[in-house]
């Protein structure tokens, strides 16, 4: 996947004074817009200072679905943890998605006031995005989300932990109920990053399947304040 590629977008504007950024990466075989709508719909996600951006993945033939087109970040060998993760497309994407955190840059936002973040395949994007190409983001969040088990980002993540170099802070939430990405499979990601050096916190919603909530989402938008607050009380 070239890196010039120009990823269509849905942008969500802040209301007052720029100073942050979210990009919020949808799951396979949807869109930003459709994103932006499911979020609108189930919990008013919107700040006075922070842009949210939602891109739509191009369309690529999936593996998992014999080849067939999909809206997908990335192909996978087959949905399982066990599998190797495909890294061509992976790495491909990483550069594609960059020239987003750069155009929030060149806005005059600084790299630690963007968080990156996902739903299912959306959030697992976002953790190869943050921790192995941009880990001084402000943080990164994985929403119904899993790592395979052999991971490079795990690689990527003990790596700086043994340099003693920054990761950013992990926000995850899975539904106890999800049969598409078990919830086990989340859990275990979460427990994997934080041996490995990551600051993870991993919240348990009973009863949800694969999909958003307004707990869920009035979560994220706490730890999103916290991480990105009004420029007059930043660290």
């Amino acid at each position: 996947m070239a890196a010039t590629q120009k990823l269509h977008r849905c942008v969500v504007s802040q209301t007052g004074k720029h100073s942050a950024s979210i990009i919020f990466l949808h799951g396979s075989g949807d869109t930003g817009l459709g994103l932006r709508g499911w979020v609108r719909d189930t919990f008013h996600l919107a700040f006075p200072h922070i842009r949210i951006i939602y891109p739509t993945a191009p369309a690529r033939p999936y593996t998992p679905m014999r080849g067939a087109l999909s809206n997908v970040w990335f192909d996978r060998h087959k949905i399982s943890r066990d599998c190797p993760e495909h890294l061509d497309s992976v790495d491909g994407m990483c550069s594609t998605l960059g020239s987003i955190l750069q155009d929030e840059i060149q806005a005059g936002v600084p790299k630690h006031r963007i968080v990156i973040g996902g739903f299912s395949m959306g959030g697992a994007m976002a953790l190869h995005l943050a921790c192995r190409y941009h880990p001084e983001v402000g943080g990164v969040f994985a929403l119904s989300s899993f790592l395979n088990k052999d991971s490079v980002v795990y690689q990527a993540v003990e790596e700086r932990r043994t340099r003693a170099l920054s990761l950013p802070e992990l926000f995850q939430c899975h539904g106890s109920s999800d049969d598409l990405v078990l919830h086990e499979w989340g859990e275990q990601t979460g427990a994997q990053l934080r041996r490995t050096g990551m600051s993870v916190s991993f919240h348990t919603l009973p009863g949800l399947q694969h999909q958003l909530c307004a707990p869920e989402l009035e979560l994220l938008r706490a730890w999103l304040l916290r991480k990105l607050p009004p420029v007059e009380h930043a660290d």
